[in-house]
């Protein structure tokens, strides 16, 4: 089994309450979070573990849609979201930590594939470091925007 997982941080002008709720708005994270072309719920109700949704991203030029769904929430300070695609799992995980005058956010993305033997490890070393990039370049975008929507509120 492969495992890859990247973990970013980034301080927020804004306390964890203010960024959870930013966090949790999965309705509108579309309006919040630039790589986010459209959310179609699958569940109803508040945020929670069990909460689903289709999500449709751009990415390289195209677009992709994946199914969410939150596997875990302490709030206000760590939530779970998991994804299938492609045969692999992956996990993002956000935890907030106050801090003297707001919070620090940080996001932690892995992906397990369940059938990577040896021989598909060797063979997708330098896809997996050019996916590595790409997934740092989205996480550093979306913490960017969660960070400025929780600022905006703050101030609003």
């Amino acid at each position: 089994m492969a495992t890859t997982t990247l973990t970013l941080t980034r301080d927020v002008a804004a306390m964890p309450d203010t960024v959870w709720q930013v966090l949790t708005d999965v309705r509108g994270s579309a309006d919040s979070l630039s790589g986010v072309s459209s959310i179609e719920m699958l569940t109803d109700g508040p945020y929670g573990v069990g909460t689903r949704w289709r999500e449709t991203r751009s990415i390289m030029g195209g677009s992709e849609t994946e199914e969410m769904e939150v596997v875990e929430v302490e709030a206000p300070r760590r939530t779970a979201i998991r994804s299938v695609a492609r045969g692999a799992v992956y996990r993002t995980v956000f935890v907030l930590a106050p801090t003297g005058d707001g919070s620090r956010l940080t996001m932690e993305f892995g992906g397990t594939d369940p059938d990577a033997g040896l021989v598909k490890r060797l063979l997708m070393a330098v896809p997996t470091r050019i996916g590595l990039m790409m997934v740092r370049k989205m996480m550093t975008r979306d913490l960017r925007d969660i960070a400025a929507a929780a600022e905006g509120r703050a101030t609003a």
